[in-house]
Parts: C-alpha cells; sequence; structure tokens
C-alpha cells in the first residue's frame, strides 16, 4: 500500500446518532453526531477552524444552511462554514471542501456534520408546483417514484446478468445479518429469503424487504491535517487517501434519477466506463490503489439489486459476475471482500445528507478495529460509494 502522501488527511473522530424514526428535529440528531465525533477526537469545538454541513432540504430554512445551522448550535465559535446540496452525495461534497480547506491550509481541523429528519414512506417530491423541475414532473407527470427506479435497474440486471430474485433476497439477508451488532443501525433483525419472499410488492419485481426505508439519523467527522494528528500524538491515524466527485461523460447510456431517458448514443460513441463506475475509478486513480488492495466496501444498497450493481462498478468483479461473487460469499463477513459490514442502507435506511459521512464513519471504525461484533479482519483499506440525483456521486477511500 502507498506511504502517505501530501494529500492524505486525517480522521480523528467519528460520530452518529442511532437511525430510526425519532419524530425529533434534525438539529438534535446532528448535535448528537457531531458531539461524538469531537469527542472521539479529543477536540473541543472552538479549535474547529471549518464547519462543513450537509443540507437537508426537507427541513426549512435551517436545512438549507445547515454549515450556519451546527455552527450555531455547537455554539458560535468563528469558525468557518460552508453548506451544501447534491442530494444522496451531500456528505461526500462536505466532506470534499473540508478536505480542500485542510489541504490549502486555511484550516488545521474540520467538522463535517449530516443529519435528517424524513417523511414517513417513501420520498416525495419537495412541495410546491415546479414545471421545470426534472425531479418534480417525473413524480407528476409519469408517477416515477423512487422505488420505480429500483424496479427499472432491477429488471435491467435480470435480463443482461439471469440474476434472480433469490440472489435480491439473499443480499438482504446479508446485510440484515451484518447489523445485527451495529448499535447505529435502525433495523437489527435476522432476516429470511422467506421473509423476504412474503414480504408486499412495492414495485415488481422489488418487495418491501429489497428496498431501504427512510429514515431520520446523523453522523459525522472530524477530519484534520496529518501535522496536527501528529502533534496531538496520533502517528498512524485512518487518513482519507481519496475523494471522487465526478460527473457522466456524455452520452449516458443507463437512465439515472430523475431522468426520463437516456442520452442518444448513435452519434457518439459510449463512454469507456458509466458513470458509477467512473466514479470509483477516479478515486482508485488518485489514491494509487485498486480494487484487489480493498478490505472492505460500503456501497449504496437502495435496493437489494443495486448493491449487485455496485460489485461490478467498484471493480470487484469482472460485469455479469455480481451473483457468483455474492453466492460464493465473498461479500459476506469473513469473507474475501466483505460489503455493508455496517448493514448498509439495509439496515439503517435512508438519512440523506448522513449517508456518506456514516460509510466513512463505519470505514474509520473499521480501519481502526472498533467494530464490535462485525469486525472485518486485519481491514487496511476501504472504500465507499453512492450516487444522488441530478449526476452526483461520490466515492472516498480511506486506508489505514
Amino acid at each position: 500500500m502507498p506511504e502517505s502522501n501530501d494529500r492524505d488527511i486525517a480522521v480523528l473522530g467519528a460520530g452518529m446518532h442511532q437511525w430510526g424514526k425519532w419524530g425529533r428535529n434534525f438539529v438534535e440528531y446532528g448535535l448528537v453526531a457531531a458531539r461524538a465525533a469531537l469527542a472521539d477526537a479529543g477536540v473541543d469545538h472552538r479549535d474547529v477552524g471549518y464547519i462543513a454541513g450537509a443540507d437537508t432540504i426537507r427541513n426549512g430554512y435551517p436545512g438549507f444552511v445547515s454549515g450556519a445551522t451546527f455552527a450555531q448550535a455547537l455554539g458560535w465559535s468563528g469558525a468557518r462554514i460552508s453548506s451544501s446540496y447534491a442530494a444522496c452525495a451531500s456528505g461526500a461534497q462536505a466532506i470534499a471542501n473540508a478536505r480542500a480547506q485542510i489541504l490549502a491550509g486555511l484550516c488545521d481541523v474540520a467538522l463535517v456534520v449530516g443529519a435528517d429528519a424524513t417523511p414517513k414512506g417513501f420520498f416525495q417530491p419537495v412541495g410546491g408546483e415546479r414545471r421545470d423541475d426534472p425531479d418534480w414532473l417525473r413524480f407528476h407527470l409519469l408517477g416515477a417514484t423512487n422505488p420505480i427506479y429500483f424496479a427499472l435497474y432491477a429488471r435491467r440486471r435480470m435480463a443482461l446478468h439471469g440474476a434472480t430474485l433469490d440472489d435480491f433476497a439473499a443480499v438482504k439477508v446479508k446485510n440484515a445479518k451484518h447489523g445485527l451488532n451495529n448499535p447505529y443501525a435502525r433495523y437489527r433483525k435476522e432476516v429470511t429469503a422467506e421473509d423476504v419472499a412474503a414480504s408486499a410488492v412495492v414495485s415488481d419485481p422489488l418487495r418491501l424487504l429489497d428496498i431501504c426505508a427512510t429514515s431520520d439519523g446523523g453522523a459525522a467527522l472530524v477530519l484534520t491535517s496529518m501535522e496536527y494528528a501528529r502533534r496531538h500524538g496520533v502517528t498512524d491515524p485512518v487518513r482519507v487517501r481519496a475523494l471522487s466527485t465526478v460527473t457522466p461523460t456524455f452520452p449516458k447510456t443507463v437512465i439515472d434519477l430523475p431522468d426520463f431517458a437516456t442520452d442518444s448514443a448513435v452519434a457518439v460513441q459510449p463512454p469507456p466506463r458509466e458513470f458509477r463506475s467512473a466514479v470509483a475509478h477516479a478515486a482508485y486513480e488518485e489514491a494509487g490503489l485498486g480494487p484487489a488492495d480493498l478490505s472492505l466496501a460500503e456501497v449504496y444498497d437502495l435496493s437489494t439489486a443495486l448493491e449487485l450493481d455496485w460489485y461490478e462498478d467498484i471493480g470487484l468483479c469482472e460485469t455479469g459476475g455480481a451473483e457468483d461473487l455474492l453466492r460464493s460469499g465473498a461479500t459476506t463477513l469473513g469473507g474475501r471482500i466483505p460489503v455493508n459490514p455496517s448493514g448498509g442502507l439495509a439496515c439503517f435506511g435512508e438519512a440523506i445528507p448522513a449517508q456518506a459521512i456514516a460509510q466513512v464513519c463505519e470505514l474509520t471504525w473499521q480501519l481502526r478495529g472498533e467494530a464490535d461484533g462485525r469486525q472485518v479482519e486485519d481491514a487496511r483499506a476501504g472504500i465507499a460509494v453512492n450516487q444522488g440525483l441530478f449526476g452526483h456521486g461520490s466515492a472516498i477511500i480511506a486506508t489505514r
């Protein structure tokens, strides 16, 4: 594994608020997570030079300016702030902002916070009538809720690669088992393939237990320069080695939320990598690592079928090989490359601005050897990937 480079930053603290449906203000969840991360790092919030908030658009004006909201809730300290919205990649954008500040020498210590309080049921478009908003239109013109897109991806996988309902169920069974010992997970219960098959059909072929819930929750990280970590006696911290937020390349030949159609590839050759694969590839290039160097992966399992797509997107197997990889046991704890040892969204549900941050929390605990009950043996490197609306996505590689 490469030695530390001049773009590494240290993860000194990680903290979360348990996922669930608590019915409280999102700021409370973020504060719990932030204070836990600060305590983990041994840092006073007044020593934080930069606070990066991941925005929640469903919680009013404070959610739109989350950096300032969390800064005020912690106690105004004069820190610089930013607020980021990138749908499901919001947390990664906030991490990217904090990283840039540290690498530019503008601060030594940054706090990244994301939290959400979600509606009951599946996500709906934000209120109001916006006839030029593609996200609003896909709900109102097509009735294309998020689970419909998940089902389209699942059907595509079945048609192209022969995935079965049993394969999808096996992903849920695996992740539910992983999440049993995660104190921050919302769902901590073993699930059988029979349970999945017996759950209600939401959008054929996906059943209720194939699709992640919407949840309240929060996550936070304390990020520092490597020099600051050394000065504070942390000589071998978990470090962020790479962070990719690349956008798609024209033409896009696979439909992504909230698009209605793909780009035409009649006159232009498709890019060498589809969007999700490109996000991961850029992170590998920056880190000087490859899929074979990974100890674990946290992937964005909005549905069981989508997790299988991610196996291929991040290079764990060849295209069409995800089902065989899953069936081999390689992606289960104790296997060659455990995927979603946290339990993933299957056990957490979506708390949108906190999700990418929570993934890095899990990487941090795994790389420190602190993931009790779900520890990946001798974890040295991990990747966290997710995808949001409008060409947003992220891949973060952390190493020890």
